[in-house]
């Protein structure tokens, strides 16, 4: 029952991390502002990049490599440090650059340097380590508290437009106190390396492998705010950022699949037990369909009421983003299982490199005329394009080891079921008058009307559940 466990703690911890915003988020809204947003959005796209170039892939490297050697406390133990020493050298150097990149800045350099906390954060993050022992409790308990404690600081200390630093500053503060709460667990699992059979670099290659694909998935979560940035301008890239951030939220309780499944299905590659990991990919993906439907159309139903009243009446223009959006739910689900829990534990990481990288150049040819013609609305179809490219794909590259049927048996059923809920719940949120009490009647509403027709449809994931409940162990 472990992978069920780990996942209600992933989940949970999605869940909380989509609990906050809904009591930061509107008010940071309204004390910032759009151009407030606008800049925490901008500098920390720009920081994301300084970030990605100092982990060189180690995080997901680290997170499989451990899967992989688990059970072998000693080698275990040598290929832990080697991969954090070689994590602590990348991210020097990444942090030297960005120095030499904030000498040259001038117009928001204060607020680079109080996102600049994320990069130090970066070098002592050792959660990869616990994902590939599939402990995540600790990661996740970590997490909570962290997250409790930067909301509480949020609104203590940030109360006017000014305070746009402040509020920087707490939540990349926040990023670096949570990772280092997990160095004491290590004294009862690591122990101390061989210093003279350090071999740091061996794990390199293989890391900037995954390298690769990584600099893709951040075109996809930096760049379109970076070209707003410029070609547009930062109310606009608060725009971008807020719908974004919303849809990601809510995807990152599908996604919760991928970080729990990765480290399993890479120990089970390892022990050669393909069957187990065609049978546990064909639930996952099933139980993504499931839930990114409704997710992705009940966002959709709801958007016209939910974005005034999420973010304020200055960012009105977020609902038809998340309209717009709204599908990337349901394609980054499917993409995740394929990716993140077939191709990477498998070792398919030159597969799923061209995937990604497909997605991250048809981003960027799309942006520049969508943004150009556009803005924001552009930007936002530029993401929606690039993602049914790598989708599409991962499914056409896996379609001789994958069954196509197997993977969307149920998804006729789950469309059904969330048409149906969407039509309805649409409908009350355009007739009903907007307030907090009706967008949650609305929700309420959705969520019974689609578990009523699954329970009525009968779908594979009800077959599936119980078929995992008694498997697994």
């Amino acid at each position: 029952m472990r992978i069920i466990r780990n996942y209600f703690y992933t989940a949970g911890y999605n869940l909380l991390i989509l609990l906050t915003p809904l009591l930061t988020v509107p008010y940071i809204s309204r004390v910032l502002g759009p151009t407030g947003v606008g800049i925490n959005a901008t500098t920390n796209s720009i920081i994301t990049y300084f970030l990605l170039f100092g982990t060189v892939g180690i995080t997901i490297y680290g997170n499989r490599e451990i899967a992989f050697i688990r059970d072998n406390r000693g080698q275990r133990s040598q290929t832990f440090w080697e991969i954090e020493i070689l994590q602590l050298l990348t991210i020097s150097c990444a942090y030297l650059a960005f120095l030499v990149f904030l000498f040259f800045e001038h117009q928001l350099q204060i607020y680079f340097f109080y996102q600049s906390f994320y990069i130090i954060a970066g070098a002592v993050d050792i959660s990869w380590y616990f994902m590939g022992l599939e402990d995540f409790k600790k990661t996740v308990l970590r997490n909570m508290l962290v997250k409790i404690a930067s909301v509480i600081a949020i609104f203590a200390f940030v109360k006017t437009r000014q305070d746009t630093g402040i509020y920087i500053l707490i939540l990349a503060g926040s990023q670096v106190l949570g990772n280092l709460t997990l160095w004491p667990y290590l004294r009862h699992s690591v122990e101390r390396p061989n210093w003279r059979q350090l071999n740091l670099f061996r794990h390199l290659r293989p890391s900037l492998a995954l390298f690769v694909p990584q600099i893709a998935t951040t075109v996809y979560l930096a760049l379109n705010k970076t070209m707003l940035w410029q070609m547009d301008s930062l109310t606009a890239a608060g725009f971008y950022d807020y719908s974004d951030k919303l849809i990601k939220l809510v995807l990152a309780l599908v996604t919760a699949t991928g970080t729990v499944m990765l480290p399993h299905i890479a120990n089970l590659f390892m022990k050669q037990q393909l069957e187990r990991v065609k049978q546990y990919l064909y639930m996952s993906f099933d139980f993504v369909l499931a839930i990114a439907i409704p997710m992705a159309l009940g966002v959709a139903a709801v958007a016209t009421t939910l974005a005034p009243l999420f973010f304020g009446r200055a960012f009105g223009a977020v609902d038809r983003l998340l309209m717009i959006e709204a599908p990337v739910i349901i394609l980054i689900g499917m993409s995740n299982v394929l990716g993140q829990q077939f191709l990477l534990p498998t070792k398919q990481t030159k597969t799923y490199t061209i995937s990604v990288t497909i997605g991250a150049l048809v981003n960027i040819a799309c942006n520049i005329p969508l943004i150009w013609f556009w803005g924001v609305a552009g930007a936002m179809c530029a993401t929606l394009i690039s993602e049914v490219c790598v989708t599409g794909y991962q499914l056409f590259i896996t379609r001789h080891v994958l069954h196509a049927q197997s993977l969307f048996t149920g998804i006729w059923k789950y469309t059904l079921a969330g048409g149906l809920m969407f039509t309805f719940v649409f409908r009350l949120n355009v007739t009903m008058t907007a307030s907090y009490l009706n967008l949650c009647l609305q929700i309420g509403v959705g969520v019974l009307l689609y578990l009523g027709l699954i329970l009525l449809l009968q779908p594979p994931v009800l077959r599936n559940a119980i078929k995992l409940r008694n498997n697994l162990h």
